[in-house]
C-alpha cells in the first residue's frame, strides 16, 4: 500500500543547486515526500547545512560536492552514484548561473561562458551521465527548471535568457527521443518570481516579501511527481 503522507518512498533523486533557494527547498521536500535524495552543490558546509534540516524532519540524503562545470566533473559523479544505486528515479537540474544583466552588445565573453558552462554544458553532462540509471527506473523523471526569458526575450537578459533557451530546447528534445523507448518523462518548469539570491540580484529594489517562497515551488514539484505526467510537461507556478 502506498504511503500518501510519503508518495516519493523507496525513491532516489539527484537534485543539482540544492545547497540553497528552490533547490535546497525542493530537496527538503522530496526528503519529506520519503525520497532519499542525494544533494548536489559546490559548498560543502551550505549542502551539510541542508542535510541536517532533512535529517531532523526523519529524512535522508547523501551530499556531493561538486563543481558541475568542472571536466569530467559530472563523469565521476554518475560513476559514484552508479556504484552504489541501479537507478534513480527523478533528477532536479536546480543550479543555475546568472550573468550581469547588460545589453546585447555588451555581454562580457567570461561570465557569458560561465552562465553557457552551468545551465548548458552541465546540464547536457547529467543527461547523459545519468541517462541509463533513468531509463532503468520504474518510471524516471527529470525536472528542469528554467525562465520565462528563455522563451520570451526581454531587454538585458539576453546572456541569461539564450542559455535557458537553449536549455529547454535540449530538454525537450530529449524528452521526444525517450519518451517511446522508456518510462523516462521529463518536466520543464519555470518557477516564476521567486524569494532568491538570483532574483535579489536581478531585482535589487524589490521587496523579497513581495514574491514567493522557494517552498512554494518545491511543493508544486513534488505534487507534480506524486502525479506523475505521461509527456512532456510545462508549467509556471503561480504564487500560491
Amino acid at each position: 500500500m502506498t504511503d500518501t503522507a510519503k508518495p516519493l518512498a523507496g525513491q532516489t533523486a539527484l537534485v543539482t543547486g540544492a545547497s540553497r533557494g528552490i533547490g535546497a527547498a525542493t530537496a527538503k521536500a522530496l526528503a519529506a515526500a520519503g525520497a532519499h535524495v542525494i544533494l548536489v552543490a559546490r559548498k560543502v558546509k551550505a549542502l551539510e547545512a541542508v542535510e541536517d534540516e532533512i535529517h531532523a524532519i526523519g529524512g535522508t540524503s547523501t551530499i556531493a560536492p561538486v563543481d558541475l562545470t568542472e571536466p569530467d566533473a559530472v563523469t565521476r559523479l554518475a560513476e559514484a552514484i552508479a556504484g552504489r544505486w541501479q537507478t534513480l528515479d527523478i533528477m532536479v537540474l536546480a543550479a543555475a548561473y546568472l550573468p550581469e544583466l547588460t545589453p546585447a552588445s555588451q555581454i562580457e565573453p567570461k561570465p557569458f561562458n560561465q552562465a553557457l558552462l552551468t545551465n548548458v554544458v552541465a546540464t547536457h553532462a547529467l543527461i547523459a551521465g545519468f541517462d541509463q540509471m533513468l531509463r532503468r527506473a520504474k518510471a524516471g523523471r527529470i525536472i528542469g527548471l528554467t525562465s520565462s526569458v528563455g522563451s520570451a526575450p526581454r531587454p538585458y537578459w539576453g546572456a541569461y535568457g539564450a542559455t535557458k533557451a537553449a536549455f529547454e530546447n535540449l530538454l525537450a528534445t530529449y524528452a521526444a527521443e525517450v519518451e517511446r523507448l522508456s518510462p523516462l518523462r521529463v518536466a520543464i518548469i519555470d518557477p516564476g518570481a521567486t524569494r532568491t539570491e538570483m532574483r535579489a540580484r536581478a531585482y535589487p529594489g524589490e521587496d523579497p516579501m513581495t514574491v514567493k517562497a522557494p517552498e512554494v515551488v518545491a511543493d508544486r514539484l513534488v505534487a507534480l511527481l506524486a502525479e506523475g505526467f505521461d509527456g512532456l510537461h510545462r508549467e509556471r507556478i503561480e504564487p500560491a
